[in-house]
């Protein structure tokens, strides 16, 4: 298995240039997948830089997918002005445009953190029922912003002590679906100090 790194790259974008981080496939053999994870709220200081972000991608990395985490529009070099999660819906497009052109025929996952997992459920509803292999939501803020509904086999992950995004809206929010959350005990919204059983418990899930 290889250790690759992030590498930076520049895609166009609908207003303009997206500043993005491309994390290879750490296995030998032919990559199996892409994913393209999306960053908090950059109102707060949200970036690629964040570490749910990129753990996520390095978990995915390991097992053979090509990551891609875009700053969304007007975060650090990238163009534009934040549209608190209209247009950086657009923006993701864009990058999944990008990774298909670049690897045409691997199957697409997306993943995001906090406002990442609103941006990422907003273009999983717009994608086609087949286009999306599989979502992984991280602690999303289903308290601010009003969620659609998402595939039955949607990875959800809420810390149980996050004052953040609150559980107990996570939870009305699911559970119409009938979906299932898995809560980690004691982890805030950043999951500081459980960032390994986060990735432990993504690298199960894949």
């Amino acid at each position: 298995m290889k250790t690759p790194q992030f590498l930076p790259i520049t895609i166009a974008g609908p207003v303009g240039q997206l500043e993005t981080l491309q994390l290879d496939s750490a296995l030998d053999s032919a990559p199996r997948g892409i994913v393209l994870v999306a960053h908090p709220n950059p109102t707060q200081g949200g970036s690629n830089t964040n570490k749910v972000v990129q753990t996520l991608a390095k978990v995915f990395s390991r097992q053979g997918y090509i990551a891609y985490c875009p700053n969304l529009r007007g975060v650090g070099k990238s163009e534009g002005e934040h549209d608190f999660g209209g247009g950086e819906v657009d923006d993701m497009a864009a990058v999944l445009d990008h990774a298909r052109a670049s690897h045409p025929g691997l199957p697409v996952s997306l993943a995001g953190f906090s406002f990442g997992t609103f941006v990422q459920s907003q273009l999983r509803a717009r994608l086609g029922e087949d286009e999306i292999e599989r979502l992984v939501l991280v602690a999303p803020a289903t308290a601010k912003w009003t969620f659609p509904t998402v595939p039955g086999d949607t990875l959800v992950v809420h810390g149980e002590e996050d004052d953040v995004a609150p559980i107990g809206a996570v939870f009305d929010w699911a559970r119409p679906q009938g979906l299932p959350i898995v809560v980690v005990p004691g982890a805030g919204h950043f999951f500081h100090g459980k960032l390994p059983l986060l990735a432990d418990i993504v690298n199960r899930t894949l």
